[in-house]
């Protein structure tokens, strides 16, 4: 038995669930208004790609990001993001992409709810051990709603 290569196996398992938690709670920090949590979840900067919902790619610094996603999204009465279907890519051994599937509604009493559907690329580093999101494009497959009428 190579147990070197049992341990390599082990540790990107690991490192794989835990790659999909820091995903998870991307989504599940925005839709919980934890603007904390969302933050302590990047890198500073972070890299952030919302070219095709209007925000061309550009380095952010954290607090300035999470000020613009929480500025944008507290406009909402309620939230929902769904993180599924996730394929995580590792590049070496402190970097990974970790795709997931982007569903996301957005709620507001006496409007139509808007709906945005596509996926996103998380790019991920190992600092100290733990998972960082350095990075996030965004792909939009198709909108609904009208978030015009905000």
């Amino acid at each position: 038995m190579d147990v070197e290569a049992l341990e390599r196996r082990v540790q990107q398992l690991e490192d794989r669930e835990a790659i999909i938690a820091a995903v998870v709670e991307y989504a599940r920090a925005i839709d919980r208004a934890d603007w904390q949590a969302y933050g302590d979840l990047h890198t500073d900067p972070v890299h952030i790609d919302f070219s095709e919902a209007g925000l061309p790619p550009a380095d952010f610094p954290r607090e300035q990001f999470v000020g613009f996603a929480a500025q944008n999204l507290e406009t909402w009465d309620a939230r929902q993001h769904l993180s599924t279907n996730h394929q995580v890519r590792f590049d070496g051994d402190d970097r990974a992409v970790c795709a997931s599937y982007l569903y996301a509604q957005h709620y507001r009493k006496g409007e139509p709810v808007y709906l945005m559907r596509g996926w996103y690329d998380h790019h991920l580093v190992r600092v100290e051990g733990a998972w960082w999101i350095s990075g996030v494009v965004q792909h939009i497959s198709w909108l609904e709603g009208a978030p015009e009428t905000r």
